[in-house]
């Protein structure tokens, strides 16, 4: 414990457990010392008298008839905030049942948070089995524990370590109180769970863009659920973000066999396109996996005037036609990246960043991600597709990384997966706008979704954490650059409900529920799963019921904001899709 830390004790029987804990750490920790019974019956405690007096004598706080649920309240605390409040073995008192003492539980952590310093820590020390959590043993069924994540969680505060509780350390400590009485608990394979505060959880909003297209500025507004993917710079220069150093990695392996060159051209992200280029670019899309854009406004920018006019009013002036769309992968920018006057045979060519898909939503695919296309020249006698796949494979396979040779029409293509994703990552021949190939040369694209591999390398179980705003996760890059993720949210909990609702099968499209949903929980639904499905004999409307697990790997997700937030989806629902609630 560093110097000036303030500990703050509830629920104390005989304070033997404050004494020792004072001289263990020295004059670097002030403490108080509480308990919810009088001086009169405190000191009935065997020791009570000893230990009081020797925290009193260190220049401790003792104080009397403390309730631990509502510590705002107590004069002398009211005014004080926390680095660490602690408190071991709570127990309603009597034969109490799980469920008060989940309600005892709750209570405390709300009141906690109120005399909590921002960075403060939570301790508190369970029987074995009580917690709910993996790390009891044996673990008891969640119904019949005290689920004490779960209830931390309406407090806003997370599960960030678990520690055996050794007795031993504490000199002269005796447990108390075992029902009310001058009697200890099972101390025996105690736990003591240490929660932190989480960041709360955020309604998305559409954000108002403008992007530069040639000569146009195309004014727009991004769909709510990406507006948590705007803008967070993961591969900029000053960046410690897994994903650029998985980039970082990779890039240098690949410069020890061939020339590299970084495309520093900052490619925008929204496109102009037909309908059917994204699929004829990349071959794994459909129309409908793409974000299509429709905008509010396109201005362009005459240089003469040095000025900005509206579109309608330029009809002198080309604009384009056809249809706007956030860019759904870097492989559309193949032609522009040949074409340049720096291209040339025997390079490859690298150019990085965020791609758009609609996808449904699950722990393996996110609808937006980093992207690294790769993209050279090669003499077609050397078989530059295998010298690709032989080298990524050296490289990769250590993670679990299977590459799968395929062959649609006449393009020749191999596929990186996981366990957890399929396809990855593609290597291909791409067909050449030249005559390079009547050169005896060959146009390779390796294009890897960089999320997915930096999960896959630093064991990091969830996607939505490379995303997450916690100062944490970064923090454990900046120390530990290429060491495994440790999780600062232990055994979030999970919950699931279900929603149903009539729709039209001719109109409805289950990737705009997707959408919904991933905007009324704020990101929180890890998957969704359709569970009924009943086509009305009569009228043809059908009826569906999905279930939603809730769950988040970074902020506190409690029963009570599920509710809200499911609650939430219902409204909206009827609102953005054509569906009637059942």
């Amino acid at each position: 414990m560093s110097k000036t830390r303030e500990v703050l004790l509830v629920g104390e029987g005989n304070f033997s457990f404050s004494a020792a804990l004072s001289e263990k750490a020295g004059d670097e920790v002030g403490v108080t010392a509480t308990c919810f019974q009088s001086e009169d019956q405190t000191f009935k405690h065997e020791g009570a008298v000893l230990n009081i007096q020797r925290l009193r004598e260190r220049g401790n706080v003792v104080l009397f008839e403390v309730d631990c649920t509502c510590l705002k309240e107590h004069e002398a605390i009211q005014h004080h905030l926390f680095d660490c409040i602690i408190f071991n073995f709570p127990h309603c008192g009597r034969k109490s049942g799980v469920k008060k003492n989940r309600i005892l539980l709750v209570k405390f952590f709300q009141s906690a948070v109120a005399v909590l310093k921002d960075n403060g820590e939570v301790h508190v020390t369970l029987c074995n089995g009580q917690g709910g959590t993996p790390c009891d043993s044996p673990m008891r069924e969640w119904h019949n524990s005290w689920q004490v994540v779960a209830m931390a969680a309406e407090a806003g505060l997370i599960l960030s370590e678990i520690r055996p509780f050794d007795c031993e350390t504490y000199q002269g400590y005796r447990c108390t109180g075992y029902r009310s009485q001058d009697k200890g608990f099972h101390v025996e394979g105690g736990l003591t769970h240490i929660f932190t505060r989480s960041l709360p959880h955020t309604m998305p909003e559409k954000l108002k863009m403008e992007k530069r297209i040639g000569k146009e500025t195309i004014c727009f507004e991004l769909p709510a659920e990406l507006s948590n993917y705007m803008n967070r710079n993961f591969l900029g220069q000053q960046s410690h973000h897994p994903v650029k150093t998985v980039q970082e990695q990779l890039l240098r392996e690949l410069k020890s066999v061939w020339p590299v060159c970084s495309i520093n051209e900052d490619f925008p992200e929204l496109v102009s396109c037909l309908p059917e280029t994204p699929e004829a670019c990349d071959s794994t899309l459909t129309q409908s996996e793409v974000y299509w854009i429709k905008p509010t406004d396109t201005y362009i920018f005459d240089q003469s005037e040095n000025e900005q006019k509206d579109c309608a009013s330029m009809d002198d002036q080309q604009s384009f036609t056809g249809s706007y769309a956030l860019r759904p992968s870097l492989l559309l920018h193949v032609q522009e990246i040949t074409q340049n006057e720096d291209f040339s045979p025997g390079t490859l060519h690298a150019v990085s960043g965020l791609v758009f898909q609609r996808v449904p939503i699950s722990l393996s695919r996110s609808p937006a991600f980093h992207q690294l296309l790769l993209v050279g020249m090669f003499p077609t006698e050397s078989n530059p597709l295998q010298c690709f796949h032989d080298c990524l494979e050296s490289l990769l396979t250590s993670y679990s990384v299977s590459f799968e040779e395929a062959q649609i029409g006449l393009e020749q293509q191999v596929w990186m997966n996981s366990k957890m994703l399929p396809k990855f990552g593609r290597i291909a021949s791409l067909p050449s706008l030249s005559s390079a190939l009547d050169d005896g040369l060959q146009l390779i694209g390796v294009s890897i979704n960089l999320d997915h591999l930096a999960t896959v390398i630093f064991g990091i179980s969830d996607w939505r954490l490379l995303w997450s705003a916690d100062p944490r996760f970064l923090k454990h890059f900046e120390a530990n650059p290429l060491g495994p993720f440790s999780p600062f949210s232990l055994y979030p909990p999970s919950y699931s409900h279900d929603v149903s609702f009539w729709m039209d099968p001719e109109i409805y499209e289950e990737l705009d529920f997707h959408a919904v949903v991933r905007e009324a929980s704020c990101g929180s639904v890890k998957n969704v799963a359709l569970v009924d499905r009943f086509r009305h004999p009569h009228m043809g409307h059908a009826s569906l019921c999905y279930r939603l697990t809730y769950q988040s790997s970074d902020r506190a997700l409690s029963h009570s904001q599920v509710l809200g937030l499911q609650n939430q989806l219902r409204r909206l629902l009827p609102l953005r899709l054509q569906v009637t609630l059942r």
